[in-house]
């Protein structure tokens, strides 16, 4: 035996009928704070910007890299 039920409610109305809380206000909260990061921090997103940090910690993590291994290569005197 099959048993088919159509509901046809809208998701607030679904929300409420399974007790569940109305988040609409915190939604919009968090994409209103959102938008206005991502528009304090535009001018970090362009690409010669983008390029400049990631050349900058790319170039430090090479010379640590090559710290080490110049330590590693190094006979210990003990």
């Amino acid at each position: 035996m099959k048993v088919k039920i159509d509901i046809d409610c809208t998701p607030a109305e679904a929300r409420a009928f399974f007790g569940l809380p109305d988040v609409t206000p915190l939604n919009e909260a968090m994409v209103k704070e959102m938008s206005r990061r991502m528009k304090e921090n535009m001018s970090s997103l362009e690409p010669d910007a983008l390029m400049k940090n990631w050349m900058s910690v790319g170039g430090q993590m090479q010379d640590q890299f090559m710290a080490l291994m110049r330590q590693a290569g190094t006979p210990s005197k003990d």
